[in-house]
């Protein structure tokens, strides 16, 4: 029986995968190219490399090879090929051109030329000419023209063979199957498979890497579930003999060994769902299992002993999230649990971003280069021992009990002496409710002595000044000499070694949006942590740093209620009550600002926290005009509005006094019947229209709601919990 002559086209770095793939297939004279492996083989091998290659592109019969100089060359090669020994003249076909020559500068063209040759062949025989179908054909011809020399090739795949057949619904940024099963062997899933090792991908998604994996377990030839192929229609196929090769196929799957699992974890509910209905309609159910589950919940499985493991995962490249430094963080997020859950498996991470794969924070034994599309990629390979520490420590929490202060106050100025002396009485009445509670950014000071109006705050270690304005009846003079004294106590109490290290503010007035404007630009942030969350600080750079502290116990009480719940927050600032919600097991939720700055911090929180943002979503939109559009409902609702605004992004300012029931108005047409609405607001003097009241069931929580810290300024804000009224 002749040979074939055959090229089986692969994504760029596949091919040394490849080449060994179609040696067991059957295979000879093997060379492996730039995106792909030539080979020869019999019909059957040609068969059997369209059925069962996991890593192919494409498998093309090689028709003709000729030298062309010009586009009537391109014409003659073409229109020598014997034409009726491939398609039927009542068949369609399509051309696939590549390349460029002298006069042949545009793929169309050449792909025109290529389809006269054809066309006139048959009309030169007296036969009827077929027609061209760009989208579904009956036979695709491939002609490649390189450095002179045209291959003219029968496509046998038809559509490229990464299409299994089993993705109807592919969802964001897909990652090709070929490619998925690729990553699997490079992270050696054959082996871990036949051993009845585990396997988990932590961002499933649409479940590739599951689905592929679990073929792999059960030798389910990954051509079984397509119902086309090319040869299909071409004259030299052989249906009998493609009708015993399938059936073999189909009897050589086999069942797995008892007790392997393939889990997928994913905090897209709608992945998650998407996962489920391929995983059934390829009966995959009693293998691989998937669950809506965030990055920040995962841990290896509890209910057997697994020692040994792999884990995959095909993180954000940016496409999806679209922003490097949140993806920073969910990358970072992986390598702490990968180092705290995992130690003793082995893991294979997929990045495109060498600068996010060097934020896991975990050293590579192996790296391979890969392309998805035109996206080049790089598989980092991971052995999770006790030797393969992080560089850094996303877990680490500092004591707050362990701030450091001197004991005996130095040599001050009488002022100074008497806000240093504050500071310690503060320290001690405190100390008992952070030891109990475990909490680590906290108010010391807030203006206990009218000399000194400033707040000093204490974010795990770090210390925060930030001045109220002073009276008119205080001096300019006076004003600096006195914040001067308070740098100087604070340092001292703090046993800092110079006013530097003190993120300190000189307060103003603030209207409109100057409130928003930047002070500095250090760009220096720190994490710290509230309950399980891990937030973003900035203590320099802002008026405010990112966290308003009196509001702790309004997210704790929105972290306990959320559970299972769709939570909306509104004028959501950078996202704290968001993630409490998300924590909290919060079904979804959605945080509405017209803050970029703001939007794209939250997205960092939730990077931070392993939390999806498509699970938890952000809206750019003033929240009136937001509120008015929206068409569906909430259970859970945070409403916190700045009290004014006067941003260039709206037509109108917004003042939370004269707007108020307007905008609750509108944020109670969005809560569910059943649903709670929290309203704060720090406006000074606020006082909630009669008319809410009236239309609603409100209930004044404002002081539930002050934390310790702030007990001595009651006033810090107001709060109400806001409910429909029974129906009668």
């Amino acid at each position: 029986m002749s040979l074939l002559k055959l090229q089986a086209t692969c994504p760029k770095g596949l091919g040394s995968l490849l080449l060994p793939e179609l040696e067991q297939l059957g295979a000879s004279q093997l060379r492996e190219g730039v995106a792909g492996v030539s080979f020869e083989g019999t019909l059957a091998t040609a068969y059997r490399a369209c059925l069962y290659s996991r890593l192919a592109n494409r498998v093309l019969l090689v028709v003709a090879d000729f030298a062309v100089a010009n586009a009537e060359d391109l014409y003659q090669g073409v229109g020598h090929i014997p034409w009726a020994d491939h398609l039927s003249p009542s068949n369609t076909l399509a051309i696939d051109f590549s390349g460029r020559g002298p006069d042949i500068r545009n793929t169309q063209f050449g792909a025109q030329r290529c389809k006269d040759a054809i066309v006139d062949q048959f009309r030169s025989r007296g036969l009827s000419r077929p027609n061209v179908d760009t989208k579904n054909p009956d036979l695709r011809i491939n002609v490649r023209l390189y450095k002179g020399r045209v291959t003219v090739s029968i496509d046998l795949s038809g559509e490229s063979l990464h299409r299994r057949g089993y993705r109807t619904d592919p969802g964001k940024a897909p990652l090709k199957e070929n490619l998925a099963a690729a990553i699997l062997i490079r992270s050696g899933w054959p082996d871990a498979a036949k051993a009845g090792l585990p396997l988990i991908d932590p961002m499933c998604g649409s479940g590739t890497f599951l689905i592929e994996a679990a073929m792999m377990a059960k030798q389910v030839a990954p051509g079984l579930g397509r119902k086309r192929w090319g040869f299909q229609g071409w004259e030299g196929h052989n249906p009998e003999q493609w009708r015993a090769i399938e059936s073999d196929a189909r009897g050589q799957v086999v069942e797995p060994l008892p007790g392997l699992e393939i889990r997928g974890y994913d905090g897209d509910i709608r992945a998650i769902r998407r996962a489920e209905a391929i995983i059934q309609a390829l009966e995959l159910g009693d293998l691989v299992r998937v669950k809506p589950k965030a990055l920040n919940l995962l841990t290896r499985p509890s209910h057997k002993a697994m020692p040994e493991g792999l884990l995959v995962c095909n993180p954000p490249w940016g496409e999806r999230l679209g922003e490097e430094q949140a993806l920073t963080f969910l990358y970072r997020e992986l390598g702490a649990c990968l180092h705290r859950e995992f130690q003793g498996w082995r893991a294979g991470i997929l990045t495109s971003n060498p600068e996010l794969g060097r934020a896991i924070g975990l050293r590579s034994h192996k790296q391979y280069s890969f392309n998805n599309g035109a996206v080049d990629i790089q598989l980092l390979l991971f052995e999770m021992t006790e030797s393969n520490r992080l560089s850094h420590d996303v877990s680490q929490r500092a004591d707050a009990q362990s701030v450091s202060h001197s004991a005996e106050p130095p040599l001050l100025s009488p002022g100074a002496t008497m806000l240093y002396n504050r500071l310690e009485k503060n320290r001690r009445r405190l100390a008992s409710w952070i030891a109990a509670s475990g909490v680590t950014c906290y108010r010391l000071y807030d203006a206990d002595m009218p000399e000194y109006a400033v707040a000093i705050d204490v974010y795990e270690g770090r210390v925060h000044v930030s001045e109220y304005a002073p009276p008119k009846s205080v001096s300019d003079v006076a004003a600096e000499k006195r914040f001067g004294e308070v740098l100087a106590a604070v340092r001292h109490f703090f046993n800092l070694t110079n006013s530097e290290e003190i993120a300190a503010k000189r307060r103003q007035r603030q209207r409109g949006k100057s409130q928003y404007e930047k002070m500095s630009s250090r760009g220096e942030r720190l994490t710290v942590h509230e309950g399980n969350a891990r937030l973003l600080v900035n203590l320099f750079d802002y008026l405010d740093t990112g966290l308003f502290l009196d509001h702790r116990p309004l997210r704790q009480r929105l972290a306990e209620e959320a559970r299972g719940k769709h939570f909306l927050n509104l004028f959501c600032y950078t996202g704290a009550a968001t993630i409490q919600a998300a924590l909290g097991g919060a079904a979804t939720s959605t945080s509405v600002d017209l803050s970029n700055t703001y939007l794209r911090w939250l997205r960092e929180n939730l990077a931070l926290n392993g939390l999806s943002d498509r699970q938890h979503r952000t809206e750019r939109a003033d929240c009136l005009t937001w509120l008015k559009g929206c068409q569906r409902q909430f259970d859970l609702i945070m409403l916190d509005p700045p009290s004014f605004s006067n941003s260039k992004a709206t037509e109108a300012s917004f003042d939370v006094e004269r707007d108020q029931s307007e905008l609750l108005a509108a944020a109670m047409s969005v809560l569910a019947p059943d649903g709670v609405m929290y309203f704060s607001t720090n406006r000074r003097g606020f006082q909630l229209a009669e008319s809410i009241e009236g239309d609603y069931r409100v209930e004044n929580i404002s002081k539930v709601t002050i934390p310790p810290d702030f007990r001595r300024n009651t006033q810090i804000h107001q709060c109400w919990r806001i409910t429909h009224c029974a129906r009668s």
